[in-house]
């Protein structure tokens, strides 16, 4: 899409236009965007954001305080680079305040990010870029694409980008993992297909994060649609519920944060199901992930071989 002077003045006349109605008549999703971009942060839709980057020394320390996300987001974007990388799409990784920690972006294609500035150690919050991939998808928490001319920023015209919310295991949202191109050529049917993918992906890592850090507690499935993200709850040897993901909390009205343990049977129990049944459903699935290899089911749950086995005795699992 040419950056001409008649393209940006008709996109300044459409998000001023959208932003002065909407506030008349209640906003869309995007011109609820485009108003925060323009009233709350007072960025101009007709130009470019400052080229700002963090030092390299700045970029390791923003790493180090989002403690495991990069690591253990790392093969995602891997996956996700190999899948979309050879059509001239890049995967970035941002913290919650909307820096891009990691990247994964063929060589071929990095100058063209680079002069967009999708790069690591920059900004791309709704504060200063307004409606994108990114920093919309912080600001709403939740999935959102942001397809050409979507954008605020009439120079972004060409960028197509999906962003999805990663949440840690207290419920609050760690950051967010995105697909953008820049390319002419990406077809407006992919849309669908990069949101999802990019969903698919943050579902992923939070999952290995809530894991991590509950650790040698037993990891229970609550999930019945998988659209409304991955629900987990963390169970003690007591049958003590001591964590539970965003998804699990919401749905069992547990807040974000702390919370104190409860018994398992009592969220359970109120679901119209049981603690057994639901074990029983996740050592079965567990078990039919990893093709009937019970060691890996086990590595998957975080037990051990014999503690899977005796489990699955006790509640008449066959395999």
């Amino acid at each position: 899409m040419p950056q001409n002077g008649t393209h940006i003045s008709d996109h300044v006349g459409r998000v001023r236009s959208v932003v002065s109605t909407s506030a008349r008549e209640g906003l869309s999703a995007f011109a609820a965007s485009w108003r925060r971009s323009l009233v709350h942060h007072k960025l101009d839709p007709s130009s470019r954001g400052p080229a700002m980057r963090m030092a390299l020394a700045e970029i390791r320390a923003r790493r180090d305080a989002a403690g495991e996300l990069v690591r253990v987001a790392g093969p995602a974007l891997d996956r996700l680079s190999r899948a979309v990388g050879e059509a001239g799409c890049a995967v970035m990784l941002s913290d919650a305040a909307g820096i891009v920690l990691d990247e994964r972006v063929r060589d071929a294609d990095r100058g063209a990010f680079d002069r967009m500035n999708l790069v690591s150690g920059a900004d791309w919050s709704e504060g200063a870029e307004g409606t994108n991939g990114i920093g919309t998808c912080l600001a709403e928490a939740r999935p959102v694409t942001v397809w050409r001319d979507q954008h605020f920023r009439a120079p972004h015209g060409a960028l197509k980008c999906s962003g999805a919310p990663v949440f840690g295991a207290e419920g609050s949202m760690v950051g967010v993992i995105d697909i953008s191109s820049v390319r002419e050529d990406t077809p407006d049917a992919w849309a669908q297909l990069l949101a999802l993918s990019v969903q698919d992906a943050a579902q992923r890592i939070e999952a290995e994060l809530f894991r991590l850090r509950f650790q040698g507690a037993r990891i229970l499935s609550a999930n019945e649609d998988s659209t409304q993200g991955v629900a987990l709850l963390a169970l003690d040897r007591d049958d003590l519920v001591i964590g539970a993901t965003r998804s699990a909390r919401r749905r069992f009205g547990l807040g974000e944060g702390h919370f104190a343990p409860c018994p398992a049977t009592d969220l359970i129990g109120a679901e119209g199901g049981s603690l057994d049944e639901a074990q029983r459903a996740v050592l079965a699935q567990a078990l039919a992930r990893s093709g009937g290899n019970v060691a890996a089911a086990a590595r998957a749950l975080g037990i051990g071989r014999a503690t899977f086995y005796r489990k699955a005795r006790a509640l008449g699992l066959a395999f």
